[in-house]
């Protein structure tokens, strides 16, 4: 049984059938439905790519998320201004492109010929390599140096006892911990902030003590991260510029 951290786009979980699209501001936008047990109401979130997401409480229907999500047309078309104005970031890693690296964006360029260089991380790669595949292949191996010794410290801080760290090209998670204490970390961590990684590095940690997401689990994060919803935040407002 795995326990898992997942990046801010649609969880899994029982997705009714796709209802029409709503019309907001003139644009029609998709409605994701998901059920979620432990939901005490229906909570509506809007989506890096436009669409949105109504979570459906415990006993709550498909039509009532689709009348609570048109009851917030004004809202979501808030939210869509807001998105829009966000800065980006180039979704293909190229010379002249950004890159988040450890929670700050810089510009990828070639200071000589041959040399890849963004912050003061130098990479060794001819104009004729395929540079994505080349820059991450750097930031894995700068994962896999760095995350393990940070789980292992937290974890003898903490006093909790785990089997072996691994680092992970993750598409939908950011860490997952094992019943039998396996930790492991999706090695995009890399280009988030220091207390965002060790965040997800203590929620991990977290589930050696409660297995599940209760009340109990989130007062145990709380005792040991407690701005965790500030770096929940910065996964979820980051999470479309992570690679």
């Amino acid at each position: 049984m795995l326990l898992d951290l997942i990046f801010g786009r649609r969880p899994k979980g029982e997705t009714p059938p796709a209802p029409p699209p709503l019309l907001v501001g003139g644009r029609a936008v998709t409605l994701h439905l998901v059920r979620h047990p432990r939901a005490r109401r229906y909570l509506l979130r809007l989506l890096a790519d436009g669409s949105a997401r109504v979570t459906i409480p415990r006993g709550g229907s498909a039509e009532e998320a689709r009348r609570f999500a048109g009851r917030q047309t004004a809202w979501l078309e808030t939210q869509w201004q807001r998105l829009q104005a966000r800065p980006t970031v180039k979704t293909n890693w190229e010379i002249g492109g950004q890159i988040l690296f450890r929670g700050e964006t810089h510009t990828l360029h070639r200071p000589t010929p041959g040399v890849v260089q963004f912050g003061s991380e130098v990479i060794h790669a001819g104009t004729g390599d395929g540079l994505q595949a080349v820059i991450e292949e750097h930031l894995r191996r700068l994962a896999e140096r760095e995350l393990p010794p940070r789980v292992r410290a937290l974890a003898r801080e903490h006093q909790v006892e785990i089997r072996r760290v691994s680092i992970r090209n993750q598409r939908t998670r950011w860490g997952s911990c094992s019943r039998h204490g396996t930790i492991s970390l999706n090695w995009r961590l890399i280009q988030t902030p220091a207390f965002v990684s060790d965040y997800v590095i203590l929620h991990e940690l977290m589930h050696r003590r409660q297995l599940n997401h209760s009340f109990r689990f989130w007062r145990e994060v709380a005792s040991v991260c407690p701005a965790y919803k500030l770096a929940e935040s910065w996964l979820k407002q980051h999470a479309a510029l992570l690679r």
